[in-house]
């Protein structure tokens, strides 16, 4: 399959903005168990640490027990963590559904604090569309 056709068939989430905060602040949100909880889910076993696995909770859904598996997968104090992020079953359509992409955060020092990039790549359509519905 060529490379325009894979593209094709994923889509991305991309969000691009700029924070009133320091980039080491940023990081702190980003890489504390106890602060990843306020803003997104409880982690398990997370470490800012290459190739340590960990995992959220959500709500089930089908036939998924709402478990999304996660590996560190690049690591760059301040300025870049990326992880692998995993879900679902085969026998979901929609909310559920298999899911494996990456995880993407960029942050960059800015006049105004910091410029924070998250992509969140690999949403296979029409598998995944429940991820663009709100």
């Amino acid at each position: 399959m060529s490379a325009a056709a894979l593209e094709a068939e994923t889509k991305d989430i991309v969000i691009d903005e700029v924070l009133p905060h320091a980039p080491e602040t940023i990081w702190k949100a980003l890489t504390s168990a106890q602060l990843i909880a306020r803003w997104l889910m409880q982690p398990t076993g997370f470490e800012a640490v290459e190739g340590k696995a960990f995992t959220f909770q959500t709500t089930p859904g089908g036939n998924w027990d709402g478990v999304i598996h996660c590996r560190v997968l690049e690591v760059e104090p301040n300025r870049r963590l990326v992880y692998a992020w995993k879900g679902g079953d085969e026998r979901n359509t929609g909310y559920g559904a298999p899911l494996d992409t990456v995880v993407t955060w960029s942050l960059t020092p800015v006049e105004a604090g910091t410029r924070i990039r998250l992509i969140h790549a690999g949403f296979v359509l029409p598998r995944n569309e429940s991820a663009y519905t709100v």
